[in-house]
């Protein structure tokens, strides 16, 4: 975890930017020593966004499971896997 006063950003963005890309991981900003902000690259943000959506998808289908509604066929899984991998792709190349 970096944690960093928030007149970093002001006094030094630069080197925050090089951290937050670096690392792959936020930046947790302080102001008056107690947490303000957090700051991280987009790239990051985006893979930890996709992260949290899959989780989200994957925890409705469970709890549907639970409640007895029908699954998917192994086709139609296989092609939603390959629609979450293209969006994945594009928002790579989107980024780039």
């Amino acid at each position: 975890m970096y944690i960093r006063p928030s007149a970093a950003i002001r006094n030094d963005y630069n080197k925050v930017s090089e951290l937050c890309r670096l690392s792959g991981e936020p930046v947790y900003l302080t102001k008056n020593g107690s947490g303000d902000l957090v700051v991280m690259d987009i790239e990051s943000f985006v893979r930890r966004e996709s992260v949290l959506k899959l989780r989200e998808a994957l925890l409705r289908s469970e709890e549907e499971r639970a409640s007895g509604r029908p699954g998917y066929t192994a086709e139609e899984t296989a092609c939603m896997m390959r629609e979450a991998i293209r969006e994945m792709a594009d928002a790579k190349r989107r980024k780039v």
